[in-house]
């Protein structure tokens, strides 16, 4: 297998076609209600598997990719910014695609769509499983049954998160590009002239130098002992794509697998102090802090299947969350936009 140029900068990973990729710790919602954008709390650090082959599972070696720290019921987002070329990015949850619910597939497809487009799709916090909603993300074990991956298919096998960039066609890229140096030119000439013009778009950190691929995995069962099952309701769309499916490119341009660790398991691995417990959400709303609110009016909700509509939140198997709760204040929703590294070496799987 080659290398597909996956890299780690910081602990952003950047795949081919300029998609940059943070997962970002957050509070994990209530499980009843639909409540408004919850807060980046900060990055969850983000480890290359290759560079820790005596501590890390056999099945991981034989799978590359990057591995994460997360808290059993923690909540993650992720957060494309930084990228800035069209791309389609698939997300997979147990291989099963967040945004259809289908089984993880190496082309992208419309009926139903199984991807994101970015830049647009600024950030995904869960499942595509309501009318402009997502059920958010949260880790949970593998073996109960709560994952998104156990609801869906049954079976708890792969775990952790998949991600797999598409770039358009060359003909059509060249067009985009093009188009945005006219537009480019238009916002110097308006600002020359004392127009406001228009911010232009930040260039992406250099990323860091290449690594080895790694070897086949074969038919075992992984040892990654997260997944990612699903928490409370949020009020975020996720986008239709506009371009024809023609578009964008047959074959991904590059792809990762995001191994899920304990904090035990991630201070055995790495030697690494794990990060600090999440923050209590309840004294997070008392202390008046902001929650968001993202709207896009030019863009179109793209509407959820029969698959994840359905998928239980991880409560059903855990318990009630028995975590107070205080609704934040309508000032400290704050409207956003329209008002309402190194490769990382990659395997089978």
């Amino acid at each position: 297998m080659t290398d597909q140029g996956v890299r780690i900068d910081g602990n952003t990973l950047r795949l081919p076609g300029g998609v940059a990729v943070r997962f970002v710790r957050t509070l994990r919602l209530p499980e009843s209600g639909t409540h408004p954008l919850p807060p980046g709390l900060g990055e969850f650090p983000v480890r290359r598997v290759a560079d820790f082959p005596d501590t890390v599972p056999e099945q991981w070696r034989a799978r590359g990719g990057v591995m994460l720290p997360v808290y059993l019921r923690e909540a993650m987002w992720l957060s494309f910014g930084g990228t800035v070329e069209p791309a389609a990015l698939q997300v997979g949850v147990g291989k099963v695609c967040a945004v259809s619910g289908k089984p993880w597939s190496d082309r992208l497809s419309r009926k139903p769509q199984n991807y994101l487009v970015l830049p647009r799709q600024p950030w995904l916090d869960g499942i595509n499983s309501g009318k402009g909603t997502v059920r958010q993300f949260v880790a949970v074990p593998l073996g109960l049954g709560a994952t998104v991956e156990g609801q869906v298919t049954g079976e708890e096998t792969w775990g952790g998160v998949q991600l797999q960039s598409f770039p358009l066609r060359e003909g059509k890229l060249a067009e985009w590009r093009e188009e945005e140096r006219r537009r480019t030119e238009r916002r110097r000439t308006s600002m020359a002239a004392g127009g406001y013009g228009a911010a232009l778009p930040m260039a992406a950190a250099a990323p860091g130098g290449p690594v080895p691929v790694g070897a086949p995995a074969g038919g075992a069962r992984p040892a990654a002992a997260m997944g990612l099952g699903v928490g409370g309701s949020m009020r975020q769309e996720v986008y239709r794509d506009d371009r024809p499916l023609e578009d964008w490119a047959e074959e991904p341009a590059g792809r990762v697998f995001v191994h899920l660790v304990t904090p035990p398991e991630w201070r055995r691995i790495t030697g690494e102090a794990p990060p600090p417990s999440p923050v209590d959400r309840a004294e997070y709303t008392r202390a008046g802090l902001p929650w968001y609110d993202y709207y896009d009016q030019d863009a179109e909700d793209l509407a959820p299947t029969d698959t994840l509509e359905g998928v239980k939140p991880v409560g059903d198997w855990l318990g009630d969350d028995q975590e107070p709760w205080q609704d934040p204040a309508p000032h400290q929703v704050k409207p956003l936009k329209d008002a309402p590294g190194k490769p990382v070496e990659d395997g089978d799987w």
